[in-house]
């Protein structure tokens, strides 16, 4: 065995396959007195991130993955250095696939080659090693989950083309919600929140009758979205209840911090911009009713905040849902649409029982305050809501 493989599998043995910061600290030893053995070492981070891909993890589940494990790992690391290493290391190995990597892929590596502001100065040799072999650990014992698309370098996916541009549609659902999310006035965002949602109802319509129409062979595909503390239940509630507004299912993993939607293309495109439009007026409309609570001299915050979003979530699925039942209803079409949208209906379904055909759902439980529910419902519309919590389902 030549030395720098024999430095290398010492400091993995220490300290992947064991718990706790004795190990690390002796692997990290071992590395950092070994400089000639750093190109290997990263080579083997690259195979261990390729490992993660063959079991469904993508770039996106992997950085989500390192930034809620940071508070395990990070004995004498930077934080911010692990996810930096872990991007740096992601966009390293994906770039031997060149244009061939399946569609979503492009945006979340994007997204991972942005600087990080927060970066500070260079870590030392033993800060560096640390940091590598905590990420190392991470990746090693990441499970096996439901992919959501092919590998990279699969031959069962379609390269994205050059020059691809999304549907003019979808332009036009971006700038309604970006207005929303910009105004100071709820009604306002109300009405071009509803806006949005009608063209996206038009579209999936569009899609689903032209591909009955072309007799195309389009099948629902799956996508992962983040759900992030603090108050993902709730959180969690509104991504399903815009999934379902749009004839999608989301079935959120709760240890790993997402949801995963199920639905055709188009459909999951929609669910991906309204949910986080949601989500970002939802959060403004909760810190401005907050604020009005601690003028008034309250000081407990948390019940508050989250029987708000779970209101929220709640009346706001209501209304979604209304306005898609509205614009099917009021299609030309609807005598040749109904049945083609029950049929994806029913391949949605499917597809969703096949991946996960152990699921259970759960009564959430945690809407206590009175006032936050009632200013939550008020934030996404102004009827009267009853506080029973949704059902949710999950792994």
């Amino acid at each position: 065995m030549d030395p720098v493989t024999e430095v290398i599998d010492k400091a993995f043995a220490a300290a992947l396959y064991a718990d706790g910061d004795e190990g690390l600290d002796i692997g990290a030893s071992l590395l950092a007195a070994a400089p000639e053995a750093d190109a290997e070492l990263w080579r083997r981070g690259e195979e261990l991130v390729r490992r993660a891909w063959e079991r469904g993890w993508q770039p996106a589940d992997v950085i989500r993955m390192v930034g809620r494990a940071r508070d395990d790992i990070a004995h004498g690391t930077d934080r911010t250095h692990q996810t930096q290493l872990a991007a740096e290391l992601i966009t390293a190995e994906t770039r031997r696939y060149g244009d061939t990597l399946p569609p979503r892929w492009h945006a979340q590596l994007t997204e991972l080659t942005e600087p990080d502001p927060q970066a500070g100065p260079k870590p030392d040799r033993f800060s560096r090693a640390t940091t590598v072999l905590a990420l190392y650990r991470l990746l090693l014992r990441l499970p096996a989950i439901e992919p959501v698309g092919p590998a990279p370098g699969s031959p069962l996916h379609t390269p994205l083309p050059p020059g691809h541009d999304e549907p003019r549609i979808l332009t036009r659902i971006r700038a309604l919600l970006a207005k929303a999310e910009a105004t100071g006035f709820p009604e306002e965002a109300e009405a071009l929140t509803a806006k949005a949602q009608e063209l996206m109802a038009r579209h999936t319509i569009d899609e689903a009758l032209l591909a009955s129409r072309t007799h195309a062979k389009d099948v629902p595909g799956a996508c992962r979205i983040g759900v992030d503390a603090p108050y993902e239940t709730a959180k969690a509630i509104l991504l399903d209840a815009v999934a379902t507004a749009n004839r999608c299912r989301a079935v959120w993993n709760e240890a790993f911090g997402f949801s995963t939607l199920v639905g055709f293309e188009p459909d999951l495109e929609v669910v991906e911009l309204l949910h986080t439009s949601l989500l970002v007026q939802g959060t403004a409309a909760m810190t401005k009713a907050e604020a009005g609570q601690r003028a008034g001299g309250r000081k407990r915050t948390k019940t508050f905040r989250q029987a708000f979003l779970l209101a929220y979530a709640d009346r706001i699925g209501g209304r979604l849902a209304a306005a898609a039942r509205d614009v099917t209803a009021e299609s030309p079409d609807a005598g040749e649409l109904l049945p083609v949208l029950a049929a994806r209906d029913v391949a949605v379904t499917s597809r969703a029982e096949r991946m996960f055909p152990q699921t259970s759902t759960t009564r959430v439980r945690g809407a206590t305050d009175l006032a936050g529910w009632t200013q939550g419902a008020a934030a996404a519309d102004a009827a009267n809501v009853t506080p029973s919590g949704p059902r949710l389902p999950r792994r």
